[in-house]
């Protein structure tokens, strides 16, 4: 905790500390800075009480962000930037917060493949069915990362691993606006879609605030969504990440069509029938059109579908687009 007797030293702006390190955004790394001081406590406050937590903020880049969590009353901090010309920006910003006993640490390395599991020190575990842990983790995410990065997390969230370890770890995390409704679609919604299922199925899903694209910088031209997620204490679809993902990402191949059609690419040839035995199993109508379908009737689906992967050995390893001559014979001959 910060030191009310102490100081903070003068520090430039962080639109003077762009100038002085001749920092600009990126277009190949898809960085829109978010420097407008009003929207980023809106930000700040949709993650809620952060009092004494511990917080590791993605993608930092300027410190826009960091500057507010610091002048919180958390218990530390931590960065991750991909980014090495910030470097000395965030270290400007770590000594000078460090001074008045705020506790900053900073990782540079890219976050898709960075092991969050050591980001958090001293924070106590907390069981799956108890309140989530006093840690967050909140990120104006680059829109070229963030869905890649939100379905790295659920699966890791599936598996408690990383952050996930602690408890049940939330979430506040920005996307373009369109990507954070699909998150929050509901059934017959136009953009419900595979990643609504994902997400719904493991978390509670919030779009919390609307950011609008004129006060990033450079301004994207879409609006920003700020969304939070709580892990669920008992996931929505009872059967393992891997069997979950593959189901939703065949019904979703043809979303104008009925959903027969996408669960049809799950099965070779010579076990085509069990389509149709499928859905009969789990009572859905065939002409049912993905973005129709609950996630109860996704349960029952992906319980049917492991139930056929256990009968049929092979069966998850087919893929309707592969060449492989031997994976059909493979999966006909099974149960021996």
């Amino acid at each position: 905790m910060s030191n009310p007797a102490l100081r903070l030293p003068p520090i430039p702006t962080i639109q003077e500390l762009i100038r002085v390190y001749k920092l600009g955004a990126r277009k190949r790394l898809s960085q829109n800075f978010l420097l407008n001081q009003a929207a980023i406590q809106k930000l700040v406050n949709c993650a809620g009480d952060l009092k004494g937590c511990s917080v590791c903020e993605v993608g930092p880049g300027p410190g826009g962000i960091t500057r507010k969590l610091l002048q919180a009353d958390i218990k530390e901090l931590s960065v991750i930037e991909k980014d090495d010309r910030f470097m000395p920006l965030l270290r400007t910003l770590s000594a000078a917060y460090t001074y008045i006993g705020k506790n900053m640490r900073i990782f540079h390395g890219d976050v898709l493949k960075f092991n969050m599991t050591d980001t958090f020190t001293n924070v106590e575990k907390r069981d799956w069915h108890d309140e989530p842990p006093d840690v967050h983790i909140i990120g104006n995410l680059p829109f070229n990362i963030s869905t890649p990065l939100i379905i790295l997390w659920l699966r890791q969230i599936s598996q408690r691993q990383g952050p996930w370890s602690y408890g049940r770890t939330r979430l506040t995390l920005t996307f373009q606006k369109e990507v954070g409704e699909r998150m929050v679609a509901d059934i017959m919604d136009k953009q419900r879609s595979r990643l609504s299922i994902m997400c719904q199925h493991l978390c509670d899903v919030k779009v919390k605030h609307i950011i609008p694209g004129k006060v990033f910088v450079p301004a994207p031209k879409v609006d920003v969504s700020v969304v939070t997620f709580t892990p669920l204490r008992m996931p929505r679809i009872t059967q393992p990440y891997h069997i979950v993902e593959k189901v939703v990402r065949h019904t979703f191949h043809y979303r104008q069509k009925y959903c027969k059609r996408g669960l049809e690419t799950l099965f070779p040839p010579d076990l085509s029938h069990l389509c149709g035995e499928m859905l009969d199993k789990a009572d859905i109508d065939p002409t049912t059109r993905p973005q129709q379908l609950s996630i109860d009737e996704f349960d029952r689906l992906c319980s049917i579908y492991s139930s056929y992967c256990e009968e049929y050995r092979g069966l998850f390893e087919y893929y309707y687009r592969d060449q492989h001559p031997n994976s059909v014979e493979l999966i006909a001959t099974a149960g021996d």
